[in-house]
């Protein structure tokens, strides 16, 4: 960790902190601001309190350590290069001729270094243990992020974990809840790995080992969310990117292995036979995921380096930490993907559809069907299953990174014949499903050729919103989006009293004016804020419920959910922060932000 932020400091992508900040808040909402910046730097604060417990720490707190694509090409490397050689060895054939033996030869002499190696004794992480009632949590600096959390959480905790029979090995990134009574809340959600190896624990009724990492090398915290198959020790990412084996050492009160630089290890058990409410937490969904059962790990031992530093993230509404590293891990995985999904040829997860939840995919298309196909494909392969919503493009389709020219041929090749409307897994932490992990999917195939004109007669935004209003006062805002193409976008806003599908049916005459109607609620929520639009939208549909087509015009209820429309579970709130602790950080000059920065990221 130190020699990162060295690294860090060298190519200017560090900012320091002086002034006293809090644990509870004032940190993380410091962390949160930057990171939306256009210059975002990672952030050390080295005067770190605890007010409420009237307590002080000496050890520095490190936020935003993946600040921008720089940082990111620092710590993992050239994520297309990385692709590249995957797809190298993947492609791999017999040599025949010298040169290509010795090309061979190096490559898998080179695979030797995936394997992570154990050390005699112990490392850097345990030059200070504390056991038993020494190890106590409440001496990390450990951050509350958000008001409604449910207290404390570890926010970039490499989770250690093993099968029963110790054959396979797991390193996952899950949010750790930290208990009065010094324990850990373990959120491994239902698809993890972790998970796994929990209920084979558990039907054998034994106690499962955990260790938990925070910092060393910043490449440990991307290889544990890395979208790796299940039995793939991410440790072997490690080797296989560096070039060099993770070098590890046992703990001091598990058997569990971890890499020997880390700045803090925790140490425990599971008891599986023992659960207890977790949340709420606010997630990098940007809502807050709500309060339900998982396990938890007794601490057993904290071991540490001399002089440590302790490593975090914050998680919220885009754009975050996770953006840079989501977009290395595309490139990354691209090749893995291909091998499953071989016509691909590059998709793009914008991380304002905060990733599951909207993917875009360019493809080589063969025949009719085939990006229906694919989007089976990426709906039955690991992590690609929790995607709600697929786009797919043809070859000769713009970059997907250039948002304006691929939405324009988007959405010059959308037909509503071409649509598929589906269910199946959604991520865990999705709110707007009917039923808690299980909810609709929407493809959208636009491989083919644009679309003939419709026959809709375009009107000015202000003519448009007075007819609504005229229909019915429930409408307060209205913006046009994308009015040069075949599918113009309308976004309202609307003071929510019922269904909208009524509202719909209501509107139906102006429907000569529009073939993509979008409805959000109006609080909360700014029509002409086209980033933050999308991070509303694909967050809050479920396309069973709330996809309509209603003549040529595709309808979407984008606001949130409640009784008016059967929705049974509890919605969730936006995460926010704290309007008093955001204006002391502006009164004391510690964050430097405008009202217009603040409308614009909906802080």
């Amino acid at each position: 960790m130190k020699e990162a932020i060295e690294l860090l400091k060298k190519h200017n992508l560090l900012k320091i902190i002086d002034e006293e900040l809090d644990i509870y808040l004032e940190i993380p909402h410091v962390a949160y601001v930057e990171v939306k910046t256009d210059d975002s730097k990672a952030i050390l604060f080295t005067n770190v309190v605890d007010r409420k417990n009237n307590k002080k720490f000496d050890i520095p707190v490190l936020m935003n350590v993946f600040c921008n694509e720089k940082a990111v090409k620092l710590f993992i490397g050239d994520g297309d290069k990385i692709g590249n050689e995957i797809q190298s060895l993947l492609k791999m054939k017999p040599p025949t001729t010298i040169s290509e033996k010795l090309s061979t030869f190096g490559k898998l002499f080179a695979l030797k270094n995936t394997i992570p190696k154990k050390n005699k004794g112990k490392g850097e992480c345990q030059q200070v243990i504390k056991l038993g009632s020494d190890a106590k949590l409440s001496d990390l600096p450990i951050l509350t992020t958000w008001e409604q959390d449910g207290g404390p959480f570890i926010t970039m905790g490499q989770v250690y974990t093993t099968s029963l029979n110790g054959e396979l090995k797991n390193l996952g990134m899950y949010r750790l809840q930290v208990y009065p009574d010094n324990t850990l809340g373990l959120h491994w959600q239902i698809h993890k790995d972790s998970n796994h190896f929990f209920h084979e624990y558990k039907k054998a009724g034994k106690k499962m080992p955990v260790s938990i990492g925070i910092g060393g090398d910043p490449m440990y915290i991307w290889c544990g969310q890395a979208p790796l198959p299940i039995g793939i020790f991410e440790l072997m990412l490690y080797g296989f990117v560096k070039n060099k084996n993770a070098q590890l050492v046992k703990s001091i009160t598990n058997d569990i292995w971890v890499p020997k630089d880390n700045d803090f290890i925790i140490e425990g058990f599971v008891d599986p036979s023992k659960i207890r409410i977790e949340g709420p937490f606010g997630d990098h969904t940007g809502y807050y995921t709500l309060e339900e059962e998982y396990p938890f790990m007794e601490v057993t031992a904290i071991t540490s380096k001399a002089k440590p530093t302790f490593l975090a993230t914050v998680v919220g509404k885009p754009p975050l930490e996770d953006k840079y590293m989501g977009h290395a891990t595309e490139r990354i995985f691209l090749p893995l993907l291909k091998t499953t999904a071989p016509d691909l040829i590059d998709y793009y997860m914008p991380e304002n559809g905060v990733f599951h939840n909207l993917i875009l995919a360019k493809i080589k298309t063969l025949y009719p069907g085939h990006a229906q196909q694919m989007m089976h494909a990426f709906w039955g392969v690991g992590q690609m299953s929790f995607v709600k919503h697929a786009i797919f493009v043809n070859e000769d389709s713009p970059d997907l990174t250039d948002h304006d020219s691929v939405i324009k041929h988007i959405l010059n090749r959308i037909d509503i014949d071409e649509m598929l409307v589906t269910k199946g897994v959604v991520d865990a932490l999705d709110h707007s499903s009917p039923k808690f992990a299980v909810g609709g999917k929407l493809g959208l195939d636009c491989t083919g050729d644009e679309i003939a004109e419709l026959g809709i007669t375009l009107l000015e935004d202000t003519d448009l919103l007075e007819k609504m209003q005229n229909i019915t006062s429930e409408v307060k805002d209205l913006k046009q989006y994308f009015t040069d193409t075949k599918n113009p976008i309308t976004v309202i806003s609307v003071e929510k009293t019922r269904n909208q599908k009524e509202l719909m049916e209501d509107l139906k005459p102006l429907f000569s004016h529009i073939k993509i109607l979008i409805i959000v609620d109006a609080t909360k929520n700014d029509v002409r804020n086209a980033y933050m639009m999308v991070w509303r939208v694909c967050n809050n549909i479920d396309s069973n419920r709330d996809l309509h087509i209603i003549a040529n015009t595709i309808c979407l209820d984008a606001t949130n959910k409640n009784s008016l429309d059967n929705f049974t579970r509890r919605w969730p709130d936006d995460v926010d922060c704290s309007k008093e602790v955001i204006e002391s950080l502006r009164q004391r000059k510690i964050i430097d932000v405008s009202d217009d920065f603040i409308n614009k990221f909906y802080l």
